[in-house]
C-alpha cells in the first residue's frame, strides 16, 4: 500500500517534526491544529529545519517553499476526509485526546489508520474511543522526527496485523524503521526515560550536584550523547511533567510520583528548548 495521504493532528514540536518528515518524503499532508498561530509557527519552524538541515547534507538539498507546497495548513477537521492515514500528536492529557478521536473518527475513511504518537497513554484504551480498534497503533517518534531513523511502534490489544504492516511501510517511506513492542503505559522508551529524568530532577533539587555535572556523568560516563536535563529540555519539561503523571495514574506506584521542582518549572512556563529556559538557558 502506497500511501500519499496522511492527515497529521497537532502542530507542535513533535507534528511539525512529522509533517516535515512526511513532505520530505513526497507525501501529500494535511497539518491540522485549532490554532491559527500555532499553524504559522509551525510553518516557518519547517522552513528553518529544511535550511538548518541544508548545512549538513549538502548532496540531498531541499527547497523549503517546494516541501511546504506539499503541506497544507489548516484548523478545519473536515479536511482529514481524504487522508488514507492519520498521525496524532496532541497533548498528553486524556481529556484532550479522546475528544479528538471521537472527532477524526467520524470524519475520517472507514479503511484510515490511526497512529497515537503518544510517549505514555495506552494504546489500547485509545482505541477504546473509535469504531476501529483494530486500525490504530502506537507510532513513537523521537525527537527531532526528521533525523531519527529509529522509532517505537506499539501493539494495542485489537491491532490487526494488517495495520502493523501498513504503519511499516510508511515508515518505510520516511526512511525509518520500527521496534515494535506490546500495550503499557509508557511502553518501554519512556516507562525507563521518564524515571531516569525524574529521579535527575530530584538529585537537582536535593543539590547533590548541578545539571551539567548530573548530564556530564550521563555523557562521559555512560556515553550517552546527552544527559537526562538536556533531554527533558529538549522534550519539554511540560511534556515531561503529562508523561510521568501518567505513569504514575495507570500503575498507582509511588517511584512515578512528579518531582516538586519539575512541578514548579512548568508551572513558570519553563519548559526548555521550546521557551527558551528550562535546565539551561536557550537565547
Amino acid at each position: 500500500m502506497n500511501i500519499k495521504v496522511v492527515g497529521v493532528v497537532g502542530a507542535g514540536v513533535m507534528g511539525r517534526g512529522v509533517a516535515q518528515n512526511l513532505a520530505q518524503t513526497n507525501h501529500q499532508v494535511i497539518l491540522l491544529d485549532n490554532s491559527e498561530k500555532a499553524l504559522e509557527q509551525a510553518k516557518q519552524e519547517i522552513k528553518n529545519n529544511i535550511r538548518f538541515q541544508g548545512f549538513f547534507n549538502k548532496k540531498d538539498l531541499d527547497i523549503p517553499d517546494d516541501i511546504l507546497q506539499r503541506i497544507k495548513f489548516s484548523t478545519n477537521y473536515q479536511v482529514l476526509k481524504d487522508a488514507e492515514f492519520i498521525v496524532e500528536n496532541v497533548t498528553e492529557k486524556w481529556d484532550i485526546k479522546k475528544e479528538v478521536y471521537a472527532k477524526i473518527d467520524k470524519i475520517c475513511p472507514q479503511d484510515s489508520i490511526f497512529a497515537a504518537n503518544t510517549s505514555a497513554i495506552s494504546i489500547t484504551r485509545i482505541a477504546s474511543v473509535t469504531n476501529r480498534a483494530s486500525q490504530l497503533v502506537g507510532i513513537h517518534f523521537m525527537n527531532p522526527v526528521p533525523m531519527k531513523p529509529m522509532v517505537e511502534m506499539i501493539r494495542g490489544y485489537y491491532t490487526a496485523d494488517t495495520t502493523i504492516e501498513t504503519a511499516k511501510q510508511l515508515l518505510a517511506q520516511m526512511g525509518k524503521e520500527c521496534i515494535i513492542v506490546n500495550d503499557s503505559p509508557g511502553f518501554v522508551s519512556n516507562r525507563v526515560l521518564m524515571l531516569t529524568i525524574n529521579e535527575a530532577i530530584f538529585v537537582l533539587q536535593e543539590q547533590v550536584a548541578t545539571a551539567a555535572e548530573v548530564d556530564k556523568i550521563f555523557k562521559t560516563c555512560f556515553g550517552h550523547k546527552m544527559g537526562p536535563l538536556e533531554t527533558a529540555d529538549l522534550i519539554g519539561l511540560d511534556t515531561i511533567l503529562f508523561s510521568i503523571e501518567v505513569l504514575y495514574e495507570s500503575f498507582n506506584d509511588s517511584k512515578y510520583r512528579p518531582c516538586s521542582l519539575l512541578r514548579k518549572m512548568v508551572d513558570a512556563g519553563l519548559y526548555g528548548r521550546k521557551s527558551g529556559q528550562g535546565f539551561y538557558s536557550y537565547g
